[in-house]
């Protein structure tokens, strides 16, 4: 209920507001299991994602806003709970795989579940390599994936502010890629690897961003 609420008041006002460019929404099945996999360049990409899809999509997101106290940690547990995020602890030493254990949750229950293959946000516009959670979820649970290229959201939040801008936005959904079958031959890190690399270079085609060449590190503290 929450997440209905809040996803239908807010995805009125962005729209009228910032009149984002959407392209591609026939790409995403209005059933049954998809991972939305995306370029990363803004704290509100899994927002503007949610916001502009039909259906809900579920993105991990830090436990640490959903466990504050007060005014602050009320209203920090109702926004994220409101965008229909889930928590993962970054600190737990099996943060990466109960990521995926939760992910590959979503994706049994038939839901959309939405990840970054970059590990966090390019904080100078190139597009990084993918990691190979994203094959790994999609050749685990067998649903297809739907890639994203967000253009715009850097300026809508620039890394470093609070409250949004005004700015051009643009989300563009390409087709479906379906794994299944298709590596069973092939040793599974390679499979992962080729994968991986074929969902980025879809990405690529639909952003355009220059590419980087190498993994995307998170800065310590964030």
């Amino acid at each position: 209920m929450v997440y209905r609420i809040v996803r239908t008041v807010l995805s009125v006002l962005f729209r009228v507001i910032y009149r984002p460019r959407v392209t591609g929404l026939e790409n995403i099945p209005a059933r049954g299991p998809v991972i939305l996999a995306s370029n990363h360049l803004s704290f509100v990409d899994s927002m503007v994602i949610p916001m502009v899809v039909p259906r809900r999509v579920a993105f991990l997101a830090k436990s640490d806003y959903f466990t504050g106290t007060g005014v602050k940690g009320t209203l920090s547990r109702w926004w994220f709970n409101g965008f229909g995020m889930v928590p993962v602890d970054r600190d737990d030493s099996r943060a990466a795989q109960v990521s995926l254990d939760k992910a590959l949750a979503i994706l049994a229950g038939g839901g959309a579940f939405g990840i970054y293959p970059e590990g966090t946000r390019s904080r100078d516009g190139r597009l990084y390599r993918g990691r190979t959670g994203v094959a790994f979820l999609a050749m685990t649970s067998g649903a297809p994936v739907v890639p994203v290229a967000l253009t715009g959201t850097e300026k809508l939040q620039p890394v470093g502010t609070t409250l949004p801008r005004v700015a051009k936005v643009t989300v563009r959904f390409g087709a479906p890629i379906d794994f299944a079958g298709r590596y069973d031959a092939v040793p599974a890190g390679r499979a992962r690897r080729e994968a991986t690399d074929e969902v980025m270079a879809a990405i690529h085609a639909m952003s355009g961003q220059e590419l980087a060449g190498s993994f995307n590190e998170r800065p310590s503290g964030v």
